[in-house]
């Protein structure tokens, strides 16, 4: 059984063409032409009093009729975090918090972070599927806690599952070498080096879809889409 999953950091829906505002429509849109089944979305937005704080992951998975998991990180104006779409049905999900460094360096930007874990119904699968998703730190010490805690839920887990977020941190980087150990990166399957970030002239690839290393990846990509800050990243896997 095929199934398309994709990872997309959606900047709260910001519309990157023409630079005018939340244009969530675009966003609906752009999951529909990447043909994401399982989609895991960063920088989302939730419900609050504040005008801009809708329930932003609610309002896709209506315009795409998926289901939904939302899972805030942290409160700004309104709850704010990453969330998980799913043409599958959801069966379960929970919110991890990463922890924050006790010591923070004052040249650096920090904020609170969390996993999403869900567990997906998928019909040729008897345990489900496993995913997690997440956006890390941009600091060191938040990426290392992050990792720390990524890799204890990953060995957690007893059958198939996929990670992806975005991770704001390049493929070379030694802190993402334990994540390496334990998933394989799907962008080995790129017919050339692919960027992420931005996406109107992308410099870097932060954004990551891993799988076991013993599931078959059929096809993956970076297409060059300008809606969010990030292109999206899609990969097909055969359940």
């Amino acid at each position: 059984m095929k199934i398309n999953l994709m990872t997309f950091n959606i900047q709260h829906g910001f519309d990157h063409r023409t630079k005018a505002g939340i244009n969530l429509p675009l966003m609906a849109e752009t999951i529909k032409k990447c043909g994401g089944e399982i989609v895991g979305l960063n920088e989302v937005r939730g419900e609050s009093d504040h005008p801009e704080y809708t329930a932003q992951a609610a309002f896709l998975a209506e315009q795409l009729g998926y289901e939904y998991y939302f899972a805030p990180a942290l409160i700004l104006a309104g709850p704010y975090g990453n969330a998980l779409l799913s043409k599958y049905p959801i069966l379960k999900a929970e919110v991890f918090p990463i922890e924050d460094p006790p010591v923070k360096d004052e040249n650096a930007y920090y904020e609170t972070r969390c996993i999403l874990k869900a567990l997906i119904g998928i019909p040729s699968l008897k345990e489900g599927l496993t995913v997690f998703v997440s956006h890390f730190g941009l600091a060191k010490a938040e990426e290392r806690n992050a990792v720390k805690k990524i890799c204890e839920l990953l060995k957690d887990v007893s059958g198939p599952c996929v990670f992806m977020g975005d991770l704001n941190m390049e493929p070379h980087d030694e802190i993402l070498k334990p994540v390496y150990e334990i998933l394989k990166d799907t962008a080995v399957l790129f017919d050339k080096p692919k960027l992420s970030f931005p996406s109107n002239n992308p410099r870097v690839k932060i954004d990551y879809i891993f799988v076991d290393k013993n599931m078959e990846v059929l096809s993956a990509d970076i297409p060059e889409i300008v809606a969010s800050d990030h292109r999206p990243h899609i990969a097909t896997i055969d359940l």
